[in-house]
């Protein structure tokens, strides 16, 4: 987190000027200390001395003890875009993260609607939360340091970004997250179309994720796109648990049953082109 370091005797900065001044300096956060040293100020006055800056846009408090200075452009937001920020409160937070599910595919170039909600992993619980025109929601992931990542570029650094393999697995492990199976199929199908998977890489990541992802992941791809010399995928998908896994996770044990992937079809998937 690139917070201002305040060391030695600081200048004092009035609290009207301090967001222009930190923003100047490339600062993206300043905690609760770091803001008193400045406004040379005691802790709990500095809320009560960001309370007008805050009512113009300047600041936002994204976590008890965490202020973010809003670039000019954005003070009508209430907020910076989220990714903006995200690398400074999971620091401040202590938490191993990664944005995921749409939001990694938007960034990958395969969501065909603009997710309404940024979407994180996380390595311990925290809650969802709102800043500006920004919602966040956190899921926890105990497997959260071994997903592979690529880094996305923000205005402010560098941000974690499930890797595409990690994307479709997610997403197919839990529709429900992408908005039911078939936007999350739509996604998959994207990916494989911008030439993002590969199936080695796929295969790798199959300890890490439910069986039933691995087998929706094959049965689309096999069904909905030109990818082909899935049996790796395969061979792992049906090595795994024995009982049938459902297309539909939450819907009726019904349908045909694929016997290549151990996938029951409950529901006519339509993937959106």
């Amino acid at each position: 987190m690139n917070t201002y370091a305040v060391t030695g005797d600081p200048q004092r900065v009035p609290a009207p000027m301090l967001a222009d001044w930190v923003l100047s300096r490339g600062y993206t956060a300043l905690t609760t200390t770091e803001a008193a040293k400045l406004l040379e100020v005691p802790a709990s006055q500095v809320r009560v001395r960001l309370h007008e800056p805050v009512k113009r846009g300047e600041w936002v408090a994204i976590s008890k003890g965490l202020w973010v200075p809003v670039p000019p452009p954005y003070r009508s937001w209430g907020a910076p875009p989220a990714l903006d920020f995200l690398d400074a409160l999971m620091q401040h937070l202590g938490r191993i993260y990664y944005v995921g599910w749409l939001s990694a595919a938007a960034i990958h170039g395969a969501a065909h609607h603009a997710p309404q909600v940024t979407q994180v992993a996380v390595s311990i619980p925290v809650r969802n939360r709102a800043a500006g025109r920004n919602r966040i929601e956190f899921y926890t992931r105990t497997t959260v340091g071994r997903i592979p990542v690529v880094h996305h570029r923000s205005a402010t650094g560098d941000v974690p970004i499930s890797s595409p393999e990690a994307t479709c697995l997610d997403l197919l492990a839990n529709p429900r997250v992408a908005g039911g199976i078939d936007n999350a199929a739509t996604v998959v199908v994207g990916l494989a179309e911008e030439g993002a998977l590969a199936v080695d890489r796929i295969g790798a990541l199959a300890d890490r994720f439910p069986t039933s992802a691995l087998r929706r992941v094959g049965y689309i791809l096999e069904n909905h796109t030109r990818m082909s010399s899935l049996d790796q995928i395969r061979r792992l998908a049906l090595g795994g648990a024995s009982d049938r896994s459902l297309l539909e996770p939450d819907g009726a044990r019904r349908g045909r049953i694929d016997q290549g992937w151990n996938l029951q079809i409950n529901l006519s998937l339509e993937v959106e082109s």
